[in-house]
């Protein structure tokens, strides 16, 4: 019985550990957005699927923050055809450059991100 119950004991501690550390690692979304031009710039232009993974993201739930983003004139697309393929690629624009500067990096200063490792 004792074996039983300390089994259990370890299985609910785990179970409430994992909760903790998925909550734990949401980015709020101008973290996305700076990680995302910030990207861009350290490599010059990335095609959609480095660009995603370079930056933890997920394209199926953060696809409208690159339509925003492009939208609102802070990164460039262009899709290319290679054979019967398309590939999008993306990079930064001087207003998304000059977006990090004036607007998200004294916004950081201010509200500096957890030190979890989240960083990215």
């Amino acid at each position: 019985m004792k074996i039983k119950f300390l089994e259990y004991s370890l299985y609910t501690e785990q179970l409430q550990s994992n909760v903790v550390s998925s909550s734990q690692s949401h980015r709020d979304r101008i973290y996305i957005v700076r990680d995302i031009i910030m990207k861009l710039v350290e490599y010059g232009q990335l095609n959609q699927t480095a660009l995603v993974s370079f930056c933890g993201l997920n394209l199926k739930k953060h696809r409208s923050i690159f339509d925003k983003m492009e939208l609102n004139g802070l990164i460039f697309r262009t899709e290319k055809t290679l054979g019967k393929r398309t590939v999008t690629v993306y990079s930064a624009t001087q207003k998304g450059l000059e977006f990090c500067r004036s607007i998200i990096e004294p916004y950081e200063k201010l509200f500096p991100r957890p030190a979890d490792g989240n960083g990215r």
